[in-house]
């Protein structure tokens, strides 16, 4: 069995779900970074709920520029699994391998760490990082605490660093994607026996300024001046969530809230959609939260790094897509895009696969890239 599928295996049998700690995965990482030339330097935060969580970011090599290579440890739930064996074994069955997070995104990560290793004699006159966030799909937070702390991170934006995020992507290049943005507005009420007159529901409350975001979504739907045609699907996508808590059927609901997810995209200015439903909830009496807001990927397609990877890969023209990465926190890094192996139909599934093919391919790319700008 290849290494790179070792690698991926490994790193499935972590689980890494977003909710747990991460730091077993952060030190599995790191330990495999330092065997291979690395320095490293670890960067704390502590997530919404409490819990403590480690990104890690590596260099090897000096000098200024360089490439730097972008994953994430963490990974959604496990709600059901359908796939062979269980979510966190790592199974090679024929052309596949099926876990959770070996397409999103721990496939990448695991070719990138192939392709460093392969490397790993090839004197650099550039450095390269390996950067691995916590967070990723729950709001960018590992991300974010890099980009505000992390002193090779700096490093990367004053020697204007080649950036690749290793999202899956099939391999093909990737010079923007949407954004990402939430807000919670929570309904209080008081709980009581349904059939006295002491109890207030939450959800009465709630229902008018649902109806006004059943309006956005519409009109987000409906209205050119909120879409942008280059993108699949061109839409916002504004998401409304529910969840009143309800514990039973004869009890007025305490509390009720409502979650709205959306991704703002490139030119199009979605500040007048957030003034809405703000004024929507204050005009409801209603609690308004912001939760965060990852903004968009948009590196120019006639870059050096975009027109370079195009004629390594033999590709004609970048492509758009509509998901959100950590780039979205790494605005100072001019050259940045999006390239790895798998494809985003496959993540977060409950069957979640990589096609052996593309992390062999993806260990190559990676290899190239770091000989061409590091070595």
């Amino acid at each position: 069995m290849s290494q790179v599928v070792e690698y991926v295996r490994k790193l499935i049998a972590f689980d890494s779900t977003s909710r747990l700690p991460n730091v077993e995965i952060s030190d599995w990482v790191e330990s495999q970074l330092r065997s291979l030339g690395f320095e490293s330097e670890r960067i704390e935060h502590t997530d919404r709920s409490g819990t403590g969580k480690v990104s890690v970011v590596a260099k090897r090599g000096t000098g200024r520029g360089g490439m730097a290579y972008f994953g994430h440890s963490d990974c959604v739930p496990v709600e059901a699994w359908t796939g062979p064996a269980g979510a966190w074994t790592g199974t090679v069955s024929g052309d596949r391998l099926y876990g959770r997070g070996a397409c999103d995104m721990k496939g990448s990560v695991a070719a990138m760490l192939e392709a460093a290793r392969r490397t790993r004699d090839l004197p650099h006159y550039s450095p390269l990082y390996f950067v691995c966030t916590a967070d990723e799909e729950t709001g960018y937070l590992g991300a974010e605490a890099v980009a505000e702390r992390s002193h090779l991170f700096r490093e990367m934006v004053a020697g204007g660093t080649f950036g690749v995020i290793g999202e899956p992507t099939r391999l093909e290049v990737v010079h923007a994607h949407k954004g990402g943005s939430g807000f919670r507005v929570t309904s209080h009420g008081r709980a009581a026996h349904s059939s006295t007159s002491l109890g207030v529901n939450a959800n009465v409350a709630l229902i008018p300024f649902l109806v006004e975001m059943r309006a956005i979504y519409e009109e987000t739907l409906e209205c050119s001046k909120w879409q942008d045609p280059n993108f699949d699907p061109p839409v916002l996508s504004w998401n409304i969530g529910i969840t009143d808590g309800g514990t039973a059927l004869n009890i007025t609901v305490p509390r009720s809230t409502c979650t709205v997810f959306f991704r703002p995209m490139p030119g199009v200015d979605h500040h007048p959609l957030l003034d809405r439903a703000r004024d929507a909830a204050n005009r409801c009496g209603l609690e308004f939260e912001w939760l965060f807001e990852g903004a968009w990927l948009n590196t120019d397609p006639q870059s050096r790094i975009v027109q370079e990877l195009l004629e390594i890969t033999g590709q004609s023209h970048p492509r758009r897509v509509a998901y959100g990465t950590d780039a979205c926190k790494f605005p100072e890094l001019e050259q940045l895009v999006v390239f790895g192996p798998g494809d985003i139909a496959q993540a977060h599934t409950d069957e979640e696969w990589i096609a052996l093919e593309q992390l062999e391919r993806g260990v190559d790319y990676y290899s190239t890239l770091i000989r061409r700008w590091c070595g």
